[in-house]
């Protein structure tokens, strides 16, 4: 019985290793004598995968009847870093479609309970119910690259009546005078000014008026679909959001 895989060795080691001594090739020798003789019947199987030129459908993840994509089609897709969408929906039933934007649109509520924005209430008859909408922003970096998808719910202000829902509606607003007196001031007296940007500031402005927002579209109480919200604080859109 041959040994093939013996015979090739020898030759490798021959042709590679021609300084060797004469009891280095002996040593070789005798330790591939030792191996097991290879048979046909505990010789490996031959492959019999077939190469083909389009990837397996089972080894597909995701949409099998998709169309393939191109580098450049890809540009309008989402990016899987980081849970960030290119794109901005128009409507809540395309965001509904992207985890990305649902985890905008839950952060957004979850504001809104760590405020103490609103309680759920029963829907009452002679209130004006304002609805509510859902808008989608990219925010983007110096570079113009997006860095976050900021999902806001807004309240539909246009529906809301004057001297019922609202009353006053300027926005307490410093004049460019006084931030220019304050300025001087503080550096005749060698005073130190820090700036400061509050998230979400019309969450933290208590309301005096008795106002009704819907639930928002898609984040419905299953419990209780038909109650509204009662607004304690206020609401991006509504008509006294810039005074509170």
């Amino acid at each position: 019985m041959t040994r093939p895989f013996i015979r090739s060795i020898q030759v490798e080691a021959s042709e590679t290793n021609n300084d060797l001594p004469e009891s280095n090739e002996i040593q070789v020798y005798e330790e591939l004598q030792e191996a097991p003789e290879v048979t046909k019947t505990n010789a490996a199987p031959r492959n019999s995968f077939k190469y083909k030129s389009s990837h397996p459908k089972e080894l597909i993840i995701g949409i099998k009847e998709s169309p393939r994509k191109t580098r450049s089609s890809f540009r309008n897709e989402d990016s899987l870093v980081g849970l960030i969408s290119m794109i901005e929906p128009t409507k809540i039933e395309e965001a509904l479609k992207d985890d990305a934007w649902i985890v905008a649109m839950q952060e957004e509520l979850n504001q809104f309970q760590r405020n103490d924005v609103w309680t759920l209430v029963p829907k009452p008859k002679s209130k004006n119910i304002i609805g509510t909408k859902w808008v989608f922003r990219n925010k983007l970096n110096e570079q113009g690259e997006v860095v976050r998808n900021k999902a806001r719910l807004v309240a539909q202000g246009y529906s809301q009546q004057e001297e019922i829902d609202f009353t006053e509606t300027f926005a307490p607003v410093a004049r460019l005078e006084a931030i220019r007196l304050l300025l001087s001031y503080a550096v005749n007296h060698g005073i130190t000014l820090y700036q400061m940007d509050v998230k979400s500031a019309f969450l933290n402005g208590v309301i005096a008026e008795e106002v009704y927002v819907k639930q928002p579209p898609s984040f419905e109480d299953l419990a209780c679909p038909e109650h509204v919200f009662r607004l304690k604080k206020s609401l991006y859109g509504l008509k006294q959001a810039p005074r509170a």
